[in-house]
């Protein structure tokens, strides 16, 4: 199960989420590690972006439109990859 709105705004420093689709050299789900305090917005309930990081150097976000590409434990991206490719 992919990561909903809510369970995003939730997601606290520290948190690991596992991406969908991309792999590590021994086809296990990339970890991802929750950097800050997800932000929201008071006008726009809809949306959220969650700061990230990946190995030593890589940093970025999760948005609202990427939570179908994350999940919280490995073996629920490992299911949702198979249900994705087919």
């Amino acid at each position: 199960m992919t990561l909903s709105l809510e369970q995003a705004k939730a997601l606290s420093p520290g948190t690991i989420l596992y991406h969908v689709l991309n792999r590590n050299a021994d086809n296990t789900p990339q970890r991802w590690r929750v950097n800050g305090k997800p932000k929201t917005w008071k006008t726009r309930l809809d949306e959220v972006r969650v700061p990230v990081k990946h190995g030593l150097y890589q940093y970025g976000y999760v948005t609202q439109d990427d939570l179908d590409l994350v999940c919280l434990t490995e073996e629920e991206a490992i299911e949702a990859r198979d249900t994705t490719i087919g």
